[in-house]
Parts: structure tokens; sequence; C-alpha cells
């Protein structure tokens, strides 16, 4: 992300913020920071606007979405310089994670919100049944905010905007300071889809504005970032009886069973520990390989991450980190590593022929539990190896810990590797590929313990932007209502002698559980 400097500005005039290149280090633009007074504008344009909008079929809105893929497709080139005058990534990694994935995003919400979030009827059981029909609604919840991160700017804003726009909300958009650019592509991508004025409004600002975000009155927070900052929306949330989805950090376990292809699974630990620099929540941070392959995996790490290429401009594979003080934790972890007698394979310093922060791609053995690399998270290019006796002691360490986000396992046999999955305390993983959960639609994303809150994507994270409405009829015009008063204990001793018949005998049991045709 930008290197991030305060500007001095007049006296009464609103502050700015000078963005700087991390892999050149020059200054690449400005911003204005929006004051309290003008998130609480964006507010009232927006509760304005959102009520014409959660009118509009499902149809009506996903050709919004339609046109925003059209400008993305078009302006992609575009698109991806920005991205990378800020983030120090590939222009792969810029590609793939942003706009390919962005594309995917508009696409699949267009097309599947209407099935998704479409009223279900639900059959009743036992004498509930008999006389109810129920059918469950899905309403927008009215304004959202959204506060996304520095490590994928463009589609960590973009997929949740999505989202809560398909489900009928408006949208207030915070990115981080440091990639404010690229977070500003969502507003002009949907101005050029002609979304109507009001529904979504990028707050660009540091933590003054994020804070007026989650005090402004807004109806949800998405809030993809770290663990103390989500910590601190979760409290603000709390307070004001609203409902959050916290996606936080990760120290992934990758495990590589005795029988896996152990090409592949070297492959795999590479991307999952260097893609992005390392830089992506759901990225490898440890990796424990079963000791009868632990040396032939280890050789083929080693190879590979010795002919990875970095650089900014170019071809190259690996980037920069993305501003000073990650890459202090970066350094501070393979430090402490070093010291307590673990072994730099390949990489351990920053890069001296780059000007910006770069940090060379590391591979770590001889890691013991003891070392910050194993316990907090690095999110830098850094892999510690660790080797076990069996895959049993590596699921037990890969469970060894504050966070829960993703895995992957690398095996053979598939079906085992699923039986592993299970076992493994996270929010998702991976069999045979590095974690890439998050990129599938379909799939509910979220995490364990300090991994954060609530999942996103899918129905589950299109329904998290609705409030679930049961809308119950009575079959029978309410005329058993009707003739619910007065009270009578006969009526009392009869009703439990029912009960006894219903729950006391195999027959009543089946009986409770019957459901009535809708």
């Amino acid at each position: 992300m930008a290197i991030v400097s305060k500007l001095d500005t007049p006296e009464g005039s609103p502050r700015r913020l000078q963005l700087s290149s991390p892999a050149t280090l020059e200054p690449i633009g400005e911003i204005e920071v929006l004051p309290p007074d003008g998130v609480r504008a964006a507010l009232e344009a927006a509760r304005k606007a959102q009520p014409a909008w959660a009118a509009l079929s499902f149809a009506e809105r996903a050709s919004y979405m339609r046109r925003a893929l059209a400008a993305l497709l078009e302006k992609q080139d575009e698109f991806i310089e920005v991205i990378l005058s800020e983030t120090p990534k590939t222009r792969n990694e810029a590609l793939m994670m942003d706009i390919y994935a962005g594309c995917d995003a508009l696409h699949f919400y267009a097309k599947e919100t209407a099935k998704l979030l479409r009223p279900e009827r639900k059959r009743l059981h036992g004498l509930v049944g008999i006389a109810k029909k129920l059918q469950v609604v899905y309403k927008p919840l009215g304004v959202v905010g959204v506060i996304s991160p520095w490590n994928g700017p463009f589609i960590l804003s973009l997929n949740p905007t999505v989202q809560a726009l398909m489900a009928g909300n408006a949208v207030l958009l915070k990115p981080s300071s440091s990639t404010a650019f690229s977070g500003g592509l969502v507003g002009k991508l949907f101005e050029a889809a002609g979304l109507p004025e009001g529904l979504l409004t990028v707050l660009q600002g540091d933590s003054q504005t994020g804070q007026a975000l989650l005090e402004v009155g807004v109806d949800k927070i998405s809030f993809t970032g770290s663990e103390e900052t989500g910590r601190h929306v979760a409290v603000t949330c709390a307070e004001r009886f609203i409902p959050c989805t916290l996606e936080l950090g990760g120290k992934n376990p990758l495990i590589v069973c005795a029988d896996a292809n152990l090409d592949n699974a070297a492959a795999g630990a590479i991307a999952g520990n260097f893609f992005n620099a390392g830089q992506y929540c759901g990225g490898t941070e440890r990796v424990y390989v079963v000791e009868e392959v632990a040396d032939a995996f280890i050789e083929k790490v080693v190879a590979r991450a010795s002919q990875l290429r970095q650089g900014a401009e170019g071809e190259f594979d690996v980037g920069a980190i993305y501003w000073p003080s990650q890459l202090e934790i970066v350094e501070e972890h393979v430090t402490d590593a070093v010291a307590k007698g673990a072994r730099v394979l390949v990489g351990g310093r920053r890069n001296p022929e780059l000007k910006g922060l770069f940090y060379e791609p590391t591979v770590l053995t001889d890691v013991s539990t003891d070392m910050r690399v194993l316990r907090e998270e690095t999110f830098g290019p850094v892999m510690p190896i660790i080797r076990v006796r069996d895959e049993e002691e590596a699921i037990r360490l890969a469970n060894d810990s504050n966070y829960g986000l993703t895995a992957s396992i690398w095996t053979k046999d598939t079906r085992r590797g699923f039986e592993i999955a299970k076992r493994i305390d996270t929010g998702s993983v991976d069999i045979n590929d590095f974690p890439q959960t998050y990129g599938s639609s379909e799939a509910p994303f979220g995490g364990r313990k300090a991994s954060g809150v609530g999942q996103v994507n899918g129905a589950v994270g299109l329904r998290g932007y609705c409030h679930a409405q049961p809308i119950q009829t009575d079959r029978f015009g309410g005329r058993q209502t009707a003739g619910r008063y007065p009270l009578s204990l006969k009526d009392d001793e009869g009703f439990q002698k029912f009960m006894r018949f219903l729950w006391g005998n195999p027959l009543g049991r089946m009986i409770s559980m019957m459901r009535v045709p809708w």
C-alpha cells in the first residue's frame, strides 16, 4: 500500500494526505480527509436514495451490475495501473486478485441474487403446521458501511459493495487511506454504470473518517482488516446494537501428508506463502510436513523459492511490502526466529538491490513454537517449515493457534484429506491447492477464533445484508385465536394429556413431526 504522510494545510482547511509508492518511494497523489460532518451528509443522501433502490426488482438492480461489469472490462488496464501505483503487486496479481475476481463478483451476484434472496416457503411441523403457513422474506437493512483493507484494496471494496447493493442497500465505502485510489475505483466504476446518486459514496480519509462511519448510524458494518481494529469495530457496533461481519487475520497452516505429490505441494506452498508478497489474510503462514518426506519437500521448496524474481517493473514474481511498519514486523519475526535457532535456507533480509520496501522471499527451518513467526501473523514473504512425526501431530499443531481463517492439505488420498480438513479448526480448507476459498462465490467465507466473526459471500453473505423476516399466515382466518378466551383448567388438563401422547410414545413423536403441504 502507499506510504501515507500528512501535508501541511492552512488552519481551518480540510486535512490532506500524500501517498507515495512503496516500490519506488515516489509521491503518487494526495487525498482530502473527509470530516465527520461529511460522513453524516453521505448518510443522509444514502437514506434518501435507498428506499427507491430497494423498491426495484432484482433484475433492475442487476442491470446496473452488468453495466459496471462492462465498464470494468473496458477500463481494466486503466484500473490495473492505478492499483499498481499504490500496491507493489505483480501485474498478474492485480489482474487475477482484483480485476478477474471483480468481474466474477459482478456477474455472479447479478445473476444469482434473485434466486438466493427470493421469499422462502417453509413447511411447519406438528400442530403449528396444520394451522399456519410460513414465508421468510429477505429485507435490506438500509445503509451498510464497508471498511476495506490495503492488501486487496479493489476487490475487498467491490465485493461487499456489490452484495450489499444487490440486497437492496445503500453503501458508504471507507477504503484504507493507504490505498485510497484503488478503493476509489469502486465509486468510479458505479458512476460509469449510472448508479443513482447517493446509493454509493466513497469516504476518503483516515482513522477519524473511519470512526465517524462507525458512529454515524449505519445499519451494519462490513470490516476487513487487523484483529486489533476488528475488536474496536465489534465493540462500537455492539454499543449501537448493529450487526457486523469481521474478516480479520490468520496464521494459516499447510499440511503436507506422507503420500502427497511433493512437486505440487512445494508449488502450492510457494504460492500460498509468496502470493502478493505474503500479504493476504488467507495466505499460508505455517507449513507442517511429515518427517518421512520432509527432506525431499524442503529441497523442492528451496529450489523454487531461490528462482523467484523480485522487482517493481517488468516481469517479476514477488513485489514489495506495502508499508514501512509491516516491513519492520517481518524483519522482527525472522530476527527472533534466527536468534532462537531457526535456519535461513533462502532470503532472510531486505533486498539490497531494490530501492523500496522489499523483503526477500524467505524459507526457514528448525522452527519452534516459542518463535513469533509461528505465533503471530507475519503478513510477509516468509515460509516457516516444521517437521512432524505424522498427520496427527500436524493436525494438533495446526489447531494450536489463536487464529483460524484458512488451511490447505496436500495428499493423493482426497477422501482422507477431506476427513483431515474437517478436523482443522479453521474457517475454510483447500485440498491440493493454496487457499482460494474467498474466490469461490458460492462458498461462505469467514474465520474462527481471532480470525473474525460472521461469514461473507454466497447465500450467507447476501443474507447477511438483509433481515430475514418470517411472515406467518393462519390457514383458518384466525378462528382458533378467536375462541381462545375464557381460559379453562379442564382444557389445560386435556392439553397436558395430549402432550404426553404426542411426545411420550413413538407414534405421537412421528405425528409431532408431520408437515402439511404449504
